[in-house]
């Protein structure tokens, strides 16, 4: 016998089917719910599986986001071999059938008869410690996206506020240019106080410059208060906004800081870490974001299924004797992997950082291909380099 437990999971809650062996459904379809007892009573069902099969049950899942936590988390407790499969694979096995039924009985019962159709392999257990490090690289990510987006309110608000204060600062979102604006925000708060003053604020909110710099700083700000083209804000709701803007983009520099330093401590622990980072035009973010998106490399037996974990590999279109000569990639795959992917490509090619790529690079442009191409051209053997790399634990050697 192979027996199989397909589950359809949900939040909080999954709906489960059993099977003893191909074509030999046990029992009806029932629930799970993800909590202590609700998983108790789960482990009940695995044993009285195994103990009418005589074998362990595999339980086979689709990824869900984060609604399969609570599962995965007690069947690694609980030392049980899972499968898990992506989506599109067990929408395509549903797709199969004629009939057009979408029930969470049906999905369950699917995702078995596709255990005994597909060879899959088990789930390899991530280290803890990649884990953690793709949480906190997507956190990164996360705030990253908040902030920008927090920057452009800004800016649009600021416009009606104090625009001639754009150019004081070489960085208009360096701590002292920020906390300088939230402390004069209008052009009539800097009129009315003195060029020693504003001189000695500068001089206490950046402490790392001489007060010669404080100084010039401080009738940079006068003379764009004076260009500025109103003194005061008529909508105090501008006033209020910008405030809170500079206090929100604060507090996201700090957490991004916060959160940079703990990815770095974390990826120095992790051998792969130094490994990614010998390839040219990869950095630290780059390298901490790739290896916690592809986990352990041993998940992979060949590099084409990490190229299609990317999502990179082309799609392709044939009927009959009809065959597409434009091919796009599926993008099917991990977005965020196949984004920075993207980044480490344009980095290298960047100033010819990295020799080898740009000659790879140099050889499909020659071949006629346009820009993009040629760029995901790249991204495909940047991929296929790292597989070797992760595989044998060796560093990128680059040409001289």
């Amino acid at each position: 016998m192979n027996p199989v437990i397909g589950l359809d999971v949900a939040k909080g809650e999954s709906i489960a089917q059993a099977f003893l062996d191909k074509g030999t459904p046990h029992g009806k379809q029932f629930t799970v719910v993800h909590t202590h007892d609700g998983l108790e009573d789960f482990h009940q069902v695995l044993r009285e599986v195994e103990a009418k099969s005589g074998l362990q049950p595999t339980i086979i899942l689709e990824a869900t986001g984060h609604y399969h936590a609570p599962i995965i988390r007690f069947l690694d407790d609980q030392n049980y071999v899972y499968i898990m499969v992506n989506p599109l694979i067990a929408y395509s096995a549903k797709k199969s059938s004629l009939r057009k039924v979408k029930t969470d009985a049906v999905d369950a019962y699917s995702l078995c008869e596709l255990f005994y159709k597909e060879d899959f392999e088990p789930f390899k257990k991530r280290g803890l410690q990649l884990l953690n490090l793709r949480s906190l690289t997507r956190q990164h990510a996360a705030i990253t996206r908040l902030s920008v987006q927090t920057k452009l309110q800004f800016q649009a608000v600021l416009d009606q506020v104090f625009p001639e204060y754009k150019g004081v600062f070489g960085d208009l979102y360096s701590k002292v240019s920020l906390r300088t604006l939230l402390e004069f925000p209008t052009a009539d708060s800097v009129l009315n106080v003195t060029e020693a003053k504003l001189t000695k604020r500068v001089s206490e909110l950046c402490k790392s410059r001489s007060e010669r710099w404080s100084r010039e700083k401080a009738r940079e700000i006068i003379a764009a208060a004076t260009r500025n083209p109103f003194r005061n804000v008529l909508l105090e709701g501008y006033l209020l906004s910008l405030k809170m803007y500079i206090q929100m983009i604060l507090q996201y520099q700090e957490h991004l800081s916060h959160l940079e330093k703990t990815i770095d401590a974390l990826a120095e622990e992790i051998e792969e870490y130094k490994i990614i980072q010998s390839i040219p035009g990869v950095g630290e973010k780059i390298a901490a974001t790739i290896i916690s998106e592809i986990g352990e490399i041993d998940r992979f037996n060949h590099p084409k299924k990490l190229v299609a974990f990317a999502g990179i590999d082309p799609s392709v279109h044939s009927s009959g004797k009809f065959t597409a000569t434009i091919n796009r990639i599926t993008k099917r795959g991990s977005s965020r992997l196949r984004h920075t992917l993207y980044c480490a490509v344009e980095c290298g090619l960047r100033k010819t950082r990295n020799k080898r790529l740009k000659t790879f690079y140099d050889k499909k442009r020659a071949e006629g291909k346009p820009y993009k191409q040629a760029v995901i051209a790249c991204v495909n053997k940047l991929i296929h380099w790292i597989y070797v790399l992760l595989k044998r634990k060796e560093l990128f050697v680059d040409l001289n």
